[in-house]
C-alpha cells in the first residue's frame, strides 16, 4: 500500500517503502496511544513546507539572520492565534517538545536548587516532574504529591489527587513552584485548588497540560489560564497538531520565558512546525472541534465501562478526559503490562503499557495498560465502535497463547479500521 507522500519522495526507495509501510500501520490497525492523534493534511503539509529551509533564530522583529520577514508573520500568526485560544496574554509558540517548554519555565522562573512540587511519576506525573531519571531532578529540589489510596468503593474509587496532601507538602516544604498536569490520569484536574494552595504558600503555578490541552481548546475540560502564572503543553495529542510545544504565560513573565527557549535552550526554531501549529490553533478555534473533544470524552467513558465489563480493574474507577488506565491484575493476575502492549499489538491494537499508582512490577514491566481515544475519534469511532474495541483487546489477551485467536482480532481490527480510515477523503 502506497501513502499519498510517496510522490514527493523519488530518489530514495528505501525511505519511500518505510513510509508506505508506517501509512499502512496507521490506517489498517487502532491507534489507542494517548499521546496520539491523527493531524489534519494541513497540518502535515505545513510540516513539511519550503519553511523547513529558513534559519530564524531570535523572534518576530529581532532575529539574529536575515530574510525572516514572512515567517516573522507566520510565529505571530501562531502566537496571536493561541493566545486567543486560550485567553492567554503572552505566547511562546517554539519549543520543540513539552519537555522542552517544562524545562524553560523553570529555567525561566526558579534559581538552581528551588523547591518545586509536583506529582510523582508513579502516581502518574511525567519525567520532567523530577523524575529521578530526569535532569530536572538535578538542577531544582522536587517533592512530591500523589493521589489518594485505592477504595474499591464505586461512589469513591481513591486514586485521584490528594487535595489534602499536596496542601501539606506545600506547608512543609514551601515550594518555589507547584506544578500541576500530569501524564498518566484519567480524572479531570481542577486548577482551583492549586491556586489556592499556591497562594497560601507564596507559590508559583505551573500547569502542564500536555495532555488535555485539546480538551481545553474544545471546551471540555477546565480551562487553566485563568489561575496559572504558566500553562504548558504539547501540540499534539488531543490539540491534533504537529508534534511540538507551546508555552502560556502572564505579560509579566514573558520576557523570562522567551529567554529561557531562546536563547537559553534552543537555537533556530521550527518555522515549518510553527506553521503547522498556526494551522492547528485555527482548527481547534472552529465549533467542530468543540463537538470533537465532547466525543474524545463521551468514547473515552463508554470504552471505560466495556472494558469494566470485561473484567479489566479501571484506575480511579473511570475516566473524565480522553485516557483510560487499566489495571490488569483483576483481568489476569498474570499479565503484565509489557506482555499485554505486545499481544494487542500482533492483534492490530497499538497501545502502551504504564505504571499503575503503587504498581509492584518496575516501569518496564508494569501492571497497567494505558489507552486513549483520541486518535480513533478522529477516525470516526464513537461509542459502539469503542465498546467492540473493549471486546477484542480483552478476546487477543485471553487467547494471548494462541496465534489464531489474536490473528482473528486482527482480521476484525482491519476490517473496522477500512470503515473508519482518518485519511480517507484524502486518499481519494
Amino acid at each position: 500500500m502506497s501513502s499519498p507522500f510517496d510522490a514527493f519522495i523519488t530518489n530514495d526507495d528505501e525511505v519511500v517503502d518505510l513510509l508506505s509501510q508506517e501509512w499502512q500501520r496507521q490506517t489498517t490497525t487502532l491507534q489507542l496511544i494517548a499521546s496520539e492523534n491523527f493531524a489534519s493534511p494541513a497540518v502535515m503539509a505545513a510540516t513539511g513546507s519550503v519553511l523547513t529551509n529558513k534559519y530564524a533564530e531570535g523572534y518576530p522583529g529581532r532575529r539574529y539572520y536575515g530574510g525572516n520577514q514572512i515567517v516573522d508573520e507566520i510565529e505571530d500568526l501562531a502566537r496571536r492565534r493561541l493566545t486567543g485560544l486560550f485567553g492567554a496574554d503572552h505566547a511562546n509558540v517554539q519549543p520543540h517538545s513539552g519537555a522542552n517548554a517544562n524545562v524553560a519555565v523553570y529555567q525561566a522562573l526558579l534559581a538552581p536548587g528551588d523547591t518545586v512540587l509536583a506529582m510523582r511519576l508513579d502516581q502518574g506525573g511525567h519525567l520532567t516532574h523530577g523524575s529521578p531519571v530526569s535532569m530536572t531532578s538535578t538542577a531544582w529540589n522536587f517533592v512530591s504529591y500523589g493521589v489518594t489510596a485505592r477504595n474499591d468503593d464505586p461512589a469513591a474509587p481513591g486514586e485521584m489527587i490528594d487535595f489534602d496532601h499536596v496542601r501539606a507538602m506545600a506547608l512543609e516544604h514551601r515550594p518555589r513552584m507547584i506544578v500541576a498536569g500530569a501524564t498518566a490520569y484519567a480524572r479531570r484536574i481542577d486548577p482551583a485548588p492549586f491556586r489556592e494552595i499556591a497562594d497560601e504558600v507564596g507559590a508559583l503555578l505551573m500547569f502542564d497540560s500536555a495532555h488535555v490541552a485539546g480538551l481545553i481548546a474544545g471546551g471540555s475540560h477546565p480551562n487553566p489560564v485563568p489561575y496559572a502564572d504558566v500553562v504548558t503543553f504539547t501540540t499534539h495529542k488531543t490539540l491534533r497538531g504537529p508534534r511540538g510545544g507551546a508555552i502560556l504565560c502572564r505579560s509579566d513573565h514573558a520576557k523570562a520565558v522567551d529567554m529561557a527557549v531562546f536563547p537559553g535552550q534552543q537555537g533556530g526554531p521550527l518555522e515549518h512546525a510553527i506553521a503547522a501549529k498556526a494551522v492547528a490553533f485555527k482548527e481547534a478555534a472552529h465549533p467542530s472541534f468543540a463537538t470533537y473533544t465532547a466525543q474524545v470524552v463521551d468514547n473515552s467513558r463508554a470504552f471505560a465501562r466495556a472494558l469494566a465489563q470485561e473484567g479489566f480493574r479501571l484506575v480511579s474507577g473511570g475516566t473524565d478526559n480522553h485516557m483510560v488506565l487499566l489495571d490488569l491484575r483483576e483481568f489476569d493476575a498474570e499479565l503484565t503490562g509489557k506482555v499485554a502492549q505486545e499481544v494487542l499489538d500482533r492483534a492490530g491494537i497499538t497501545t502502551n503499557r504504564n505504571t499503575i499508582p503503587d504498581d509492584p512490577r518496575s516501569a518496564f514491566i508494569t501492571s497497567g495498560l494505558r489507552v486513549g481515544t483520541a486518535a480513533e475519534t478522529t477516525a470516526g469511532l464513537g461509542e459502539g465502535e469503542f465498546a467492540t474495541v473493549a471486546a477484542l483487546m480483552a478476546r487477543a489477551l485471553r487467547g494471548r497463547e494462541d496465534e489464531t485467536v489474536v490473528a482473528a482480532v486482527r482480521d476484525t481490527v482491519a476490517e473496522l479500521c477500512g470503515r473508519f480510515n482518518p485519511y480517507a477523503s484524502f486518499t481519494k
